[in-house]
């Protein structure tokens, strides 16, 4: 099978590239739109000031002033930095519609938005931890 580059995004890269540079579960989630366990990502009671950013590109996507703890099992935000960095897509493989966030240089799955937040946006930017590193200030 041909691996397919997506010319949407400016970073192009094949799957076998993604595969030696990002962790197995990394690329699960990243990649193939997985998710890790509720409860069980390494940012989700995890609450240092710094920046969050992409694990594959490594650019700033959160700020850890806009984490916020919800209980839903994943880390929340409730602002992304930058319009441009972030798109959203509806997603439908979930038997509910909500909204897909996605890496926008290089159309990686990061995560869900959800409009459920308890802080004064209404927002709730639900990212997988294995999507994304940390950066102390």
């Amino acid at each position: 099978m041909k691996t397919q580059i997506n010319p949407r995004y400016p970073v192009q890269k094949i799957e076998t590239e993604w595969k030696t540079i990002l962790s197995y579960e990394a690329y699960h989630v990243l990649r193939q739109k997985g998710t890790e366990p509720p409860g069980t990502g390494q940012y989700n009671h995890f609450f240092e000031k710094g920046h969050y950013g992409c694990k594959a590109y490594r650019e700033i996507l959160f700020d850890s002033e806009s984490k916020f703890d919800t209980h839903c099992g994943w880390p929340s935000f409730d602002k992304k930095i930058k319009n441009e960095k972030i798109l959203e897509q509806i997603d439908t493989n979930h038997r509910i519609h909500c909204t897909e966030i996605i890496y926008a240089s290089y159309g990686s799955h990061l995560g869900h938005l959800f409009d459920d937040g308890t802080t004064e946006t209404g927002l709730r930017y639900c990212v997988n931890s294995f999507s994304l590193n940390f950066e102390y200030d």
